[in-house]
């Protein structure tokens, strides 16, 4: 371990959900607005990643009223309340800024199918569902 990453530890953020690009997250940012201070929510799709460390930071774009909207936010600044895992889409890239020129259903990102770990007993329950 070098000297900056023993520096750096402690100032990271705990409990940050591992998500990549392509997956649809919730951003609860902390906005301030005079001395009053709330939480924002902003939900899109993961189109980019970059750096590494306390320098790490995530872009994220949505469509608002037909306007695409990104915001670049750094994972483990103090103004990031959480971040939240909505989907997990599929893609091939690391970055999708090819999506800035896709409109409507072309933008779409194919869902992850998930699976699910086998628990003792779910094939009884499902069985007696039908």
């Amino acid at each position: 371990m070098t000297i900056l990453n023993a520096i750096e530890k402690p100032q990271l953020k705990q409990g940050i959900p591992s998500f990549r690009v392509g997956d649809t997250v919730k951003v609860h940012a902390k906005v301030v607005e005079g001395d009053k201070e709330r939480i924002q929510i902003f939900e899109g799709v993961v189109i980019g990643r970059q750096g590494s460390g306390s320098r790490e930071s995530v872009r994220v774009r949505k469509l608002s009223y037909g306007v695409g909207v990104e915001r670049l936010f750094p994972l483990h600044s103090p103004m990031i309340d959480k971040i939240e895992l909505a989907k997990e889409g599929k893609v091939r890239r690391a970055k999708l800024y090819f999506l800035r020129e896709l409109r409507g259903k072309a933008a779409r990102i194919k869902e992850k199918e998930r699976t699910y770990a086998a628990v003792a007993g779910a094939d009884q329950s499902a069985e007696q569902a039908k």
